[in-house]
């Protein structure tokens, strides 16, 4: 074999390998984006969906860490993990267009009404396990509404697979929540999404993402 094969040879072995650690990673729809566009330029009602997308990926992050750090529940820490790397997508998306962005200290954001949220959020997350869990779902019922709005407003296709996969990572969080919620004898009633729409996505299995 020549060498210049043996080392082609080589590279692929080391990168099968490195493909197969990360898909055993616990985290339940870490994805890699592809953000390779012919079209280097934003509109401006992309610019402003990018931002506060961060912030919104950005305000689960951080009440997820929050939650966890009260009640220890390992299905905070988990998507909490999982919400990282949404960020780490949108943050993917501002760096390729050249967007100014900032990503403030944990549980501080430029968007008054998720700072807001984020404020509720910490003092009603401390009433209870299931007040907790109910704070889950209705981020992940806020997270799909929002990103699916994005996704019929805007007409560039890296933005589009990027939103998909987001909303995918969402339905399997809010099955997540919603299924310990009813463990514990709680129940959700959908805020932002349709009540045929949540039917659908606690009726349909887990998904691959991505």
């Amino acid at each position: 074999m020549k060498a210049k094969n043996k080392i082609q040879y080589l590279f692929t072995f080391i990168l099968l390998i490195l493909i197969a650690n990360a898909c055993s990673k616990d985290i339940e729809d870490e994805f890699i984006v592809d953000v390779t566009e012919e079209n280097v330029t934003i509109i401006q009602e992309d610019s402003e969906a990018l931002l506060f997308m961060l912030e919104e990926e950005k305000l689960a992050r951080d009440t997820y860490k929050y939650l966890h750090e009260k009640w220890n529940l390992n299905q905070f820490a988990n998507i909490k993990n999982s919400e990282q790397s949404h960020m780490n997508a949108i943050e993917n998306l501002l760096k390729q267009y050249k967007l100014s962005y900032t990503i403030l200290p944990e549980g501080v954001f430029n968007n008054p009404e998720l700072q807001t949220l984020y404020d509720t959020f910490k003092i009603d997350g401390t009433k209870s396990v299931i007040e907790a869990l109910k704070i889950g779902a209705t981020i992940e019922d806020l997270d799909i509404k929002d990103l699916e709005t994005y996704v019929s407003l805007t007409k560039n296709n890296t933005l589009i697979k990027v939103y998909q996969n987001l909303i995918c990572g969402s339905r399997n969080h809010l099955r997540s929540f919603i299924k310990s919620l009813e463990k514990k004898g709680g129940t959700y009633t959908p805020k932002f999404i349709t009540q045929d729409a949540y039917n659908n996505i606690l009726n349909s299995s887990q998904e691959k993402c991505n």
